[in-house]
């Protein structure tokens, strides 16, 4: 089969042909539908040697959508030909935080060697996929294959981080959103649905803003250095009380802290590597400082349910498995508008 595989520290990614996965006890074989193409997977094709948890070669994709093919021996609740979302963040099944379905805050993965497919694991960006446990699958139930499969990560990772501030986003309160790419424009969307909060997205691009505003911010501002000063002044002064930062970059970190109210969330859901030092009176009073991971397997559920119902809809780019390559080039350059999608078989 085809797969895209990162091979070697440093270089490109490559599509290979590969021996076709056999599924085994307990696991399951998934023709897959749909990847989709994250910079996570950037971040991790740029970590030194040293940095690396796994081996090479890696089979990319940590989100991904499939059709069952074959079930493992004692495998049910799934049938052949069903179509499935795969919960992304495994874990070990049987630990505390995996009791409650948290298996993206497993207590016990790092110490088990197990990881995410894409991540670690044999991922999605491939023709067909072997995924460790049926709990790991959630049905799509009439959900398109393929606008479905970034709700995964760039659905669930902006739903799990919304849904725990919930109660401060009561109605007059604000919500600002830097970085309106995949995860995102999802989160504006979001937002839009779950609460009754004024949306300010930030970017860098009008293109990228043109994108906010589609999908329902009620302001949308320019990223730069009066960011900060802009969304002070939208606000009355008062500030945000929650800013979802999904860039994570030192600039977007320091915008996100100048703009947070007092008693609001600072949620860094970007892996770019800035910090916010917390300290007395800087940021606000009272301000709380968090990076999620993820979500848990019934938000993730959840978050397919918002779909079912129209309430969220991921802008998505469509690519044959053979231009992967060229997509990351293009996602890592930021010519990508809303969320890239590999067909493996298509």
């Amino acid at each position: 089969m085809k797969a895209v595989q990162y091979r070697e520290i440093g270089a490109a990614p490559q599509v290979v042909t590969v021996p076709d996965p056999e599924v085994g006890p307990g696991q399951v074989l998934l023709r897959m539908t749909a990847a989709g193409v994250c910079h996570s997977d950037i971040a991790v094709m740029s970590m030194p040697a040293e940095a690396l948890r796994f081996p090479l070669p890696l089979t990319l994709g940590h989100e991904g959508v499939g059709a069952v093919a074959a079930l493992g021996a004692g495998v049910s609740g799934f049938a052949v030909g069903d179509e499935v979302a795969v919960y992304g963040p495994w874990g070990c099944g049987s630990c505390a935080k995996c009791a409650q379905g948290k298996e993206n805050y497993c207590l016990r993965a790092a110490g088990l060697g197990i990881f995410p497919p894409g991540l670690g694991a044999p991922g999605a960006m491939a023709q067909y996929m072997i995924v460790d446990d049926p709990r790991h699958l959630v049905p799509l139930d009439g959900l398109d294959p393929v606008a479905a499969v970034p709700l995964t990560d760039a659905g669930l990772t902006p739903y799990h981080a919304i849904k725990r501030s919930l109660p401060k986003l009561v109605p007059g309160a604000t919500a600002v959103v830097i970085g309106t790419g995949g995860l995102g424009h999802v989160a504006i969307q979001l937002l839009r649905a779950m609460t009754t909060a004024r949306v300010i997205a930030l970017d860098v691009t009008e293109e990228k803003l043109a994108l906010a505003r589609a999908v329902g911010a009620h302001e949308a501002v320019l990223s730069d250095a009066r960011a900060a000063a802009t969304v002070r002044e939208l606000t009355g002064g008062v500030g945000a009380e929650l800013v979802l930062d999904f860039v994570g970059a030192p600039p977007t970190v320091a915008t996100a802290g100048a703009v947070a109210a007092v008693e609001a969330d600072v949620t860094l859901v970007g892996i770019g590597g800035g910090t916010l030092p917390v300290g007395f009176g800087s940021p606000a009073y009272e301000v709380s400082v968090s990076s999620p991971y993820w979500g848990s397997r019934s938000e993730l559920s959840e978050v397919l349910a918002l779909a079912r119902a129209g309430s969220v809809a991921v802008h998505v780019e469509t690519y044959g498995i053979d231009e992967a390559p060229l997509v990351y080039e293009r996602l890592h350059a930021g010519k990508i508008n809303g969320r890239a999608v590999i067909l493996p078989n298509g």
